[in-house]
């Protein structure tokens, strides 16, 4: 039997050469088919081997990996706790490494059953195509597929199989993300060359799945910024939905985590709001993160490391001045949407959310303080009327687990539980 990725990946070559790939396509009439509200993302485990283990039927399935550990009466619980749908994230580099070509069909297969078990607890589901940088192989990684036409053109293959397989499940419940915080430049130029890019992609997924809705992000990593740099007209389709993702103010929301760069994992201890503890706390726990950069990080980097501690601090100190810098993402994109006459309705808050604790980590976040940042951001969503999506189901900023299946503290998820009704 052919694999669905091969067929499409000829298919594909033969339409960039014909040149229509990035043809405009018929529009369907009006807002997207599916309507979110409250959502979960399901985090990414990365447990199993690297790539040289992928021909191994172990280390691959059940895929995604969060069927190895969430049972359906879980599921169902998410339901009931007030989440509407979950976001579902796939790591798309086993579709596209030859190591595990003999399992590719078997892949979409996987992805199809872990919608239908998300459908049968009732959520509605995006799939999200989660690529990301890999040490293993980087071929198969952001890097890779962002650098290599060949690669490229694979991945455009694995979003019209994936496209295509969605598309027998009803488009009032199932979405199809086409590319996670897209590792692009955050100038005029990167943004250029995201739209062209993205607009590959989509053409690929509409040519495969004409009324599947399809989520659309900005290049920067998928922010705010890289979201307002996109002409939505250039795509011709109103059976979408435009995402972002907002963790600031990131000297909060990322305490300690090792894998975000070479200064966050020194700023440990801030509270949210981080003026409340008072203005001698608040100086003590910054001497502390000082200290700590004065002992730990390079030697070359440590004025410039402190010096952006205090600038990124001077900015949220009061509750004036964080509410300003929390709005802030907030109104840059009601502006956009104004201007290019989105609908509040078809926005999504992909991601948000604050760091329980770095794996291994000595540092926990007082639950209170989660529970108060999510409540702000949610705030902030629903009255521009935007859908959102926790980060996320467990790991680092699990809300309901935290590691090892242990439960996280509930305060995050009573945030949810507790939430008015709404109506989309």
């Amino acid at each position: 039997m052919v694999s669905i990725f091969k067929t499409q990946q000829r298919n594909f070559s033969r339409l960039l050469a014909a040149g229509v790939l990035i043809a405009a396509l018929q529009a369907p009439a009006g807002a997207a088919d599916i309507s979110l509200s409250r959502g979960l993302n399901m985090d990414q485990w990365v447990t199993w081997p690297a790539e040289d283990k992928w021909g191994d039927e172990s280390a691959l399935f059940p895929f995604p990996e969060w069927r190895k550990f969430v049972s359906q009466e879980r599921l169902a619980s998410l339901r009931k706790d007030g989440f509407d749908f979950v976001r579902m994230p796939v790591d798309p580099s086993p579709f596209l490494s030859p190591r595990s070509a003999h399992f590719h069909d078997r892949l979409f297969d996987e992805v199809f059953a872990s919608v239908q078990a998300l459908l049968a607890a009732d959520l509605k589901v995006i799939v999200d195509l989660h690529l990301i940088s890999r040490a293993d192989n980087a071929a198969v990684g952001m890097e890779g597929v962002l650098s290599n036409e060949d690669r490229w053109t694979d991945y455009i293959a694995v979003v019209s199989g994936m496209a295509e397989k969605l598309s027998a499940l009803p488009a009032s419940s199932v979405a199809l993300e086409l590319m996670n915080e897209p590792g692009t430049a955050c100038d005029a130029e990167g943004a250029s060359n995201w739209q062209l890019r993205q607009k590959s992609l989509h053409a690929a997924a509409r040519e495969a799945a004409p009324a599947l809705p399809i989520v659309l992000t900005g290049g920067c990593a998928g922010t705010v910024e890289g979201l307002v740099a996109l002409d939505p007209k250039a795509y011709d389709d109103d059976n979408v939905l435009w995402t972002f993702h907002n963790y600031q103010p990131f000297l909060l929301t990322h305490q300690g985590a090792q894998w975000a760069g070479d200064l966050i994992r020194y700023v440990k201890g801030l509270s949210y709001p981080p003026s409340g503890p008072g203005k001698k706390v608040l100086e003590a726990r910054l001497r502390d993160i000082e200290q700590r950069i004065s002992k730990e990080a390079p030697v070359l980097r440590r004025a410039g490391m402190r010096a952006w501690v205090r600038e990124q601090m001077a900015l949220i100190d009061t509750p004036q001045k964080l509410e300003r810098t929390v709005a802030a993402p907030f109104d840059m994109v009601a502006n956009w949407a104004k201007q290019n006459n989105v609908k509040p309705g078809d926005i999504l808050l992909g991601e948000f959310g604050m760091i329980r604790q770095e794996y291994q980590g000595d540092f926990i976040m007082p639950p209170q303080d989660r529970a108060a940042y999510v409540k702000d951001i949610i705030g902030h969503a629903e009255k521009a009327g935007y859908a959102w999506a926790i980060w996320s189901y467990g790991g680092a900023f699990g809300i309901v687990e935290s590691f090892d299946g242990k439960d996280a503290e509930p305060d995050v998820m009573n945030v949810v539980r507790t939430l008015p009704e709404r109506f989309r």
